[in-house]
């Protein structure tokens, strides 16, 4: 039930974005469901591997590539799904940003524990 709960404040979240960002779209509520489900299997099983890939560069700039990486992971998801479109490299840096913070803020107010 809590991974239910957790796609659909995702999938909130990626509606919310285009209101905040012009450079982000989303078409419909299904294309934003089946984006949200795809940003967390890309979080989940590959994002892990190119954080440990890029550890040095991470160590290097004392973390700030990680904001590259999650933009690099909403691009890809982007460009994968029909109906999400990103502007481009900054604007998904950002959408990654903001994606973040929204999700974060939704968790914190309806997951209370």
């Amino acid at each position: 039930m809590l991974l239910l709960v957790s796609w659909l404040i995702n999938t909130a979240a990626l509606l919310a974005l285009p209101y905040l960002m012009h450079s982000v779209r989303v078409d419909s509520f299904a294309t934003a469901l089946i984006a949200a489900l795809l940003l967390g299997l890309v979080n989940t099983l590959i994002r892990p591997l190119f954080v440990l890939l890029t550890l040095p560069v991470t160590v290097l700039t004392m973390g700030l590539f990680i904001f590259v990486i999650n933009g690099l992971m909403f691009w890809a998801v982007a460009s994968m799904v029909d109906g999400f479109h990103v502007g481009g490299f900054w604007s998904a840096v950002g959408g990654a940003l903001l994606f973040s913070i929204i999700s974060w803020a939704l968790s914190a107010i309806l997951l209370k524990k």
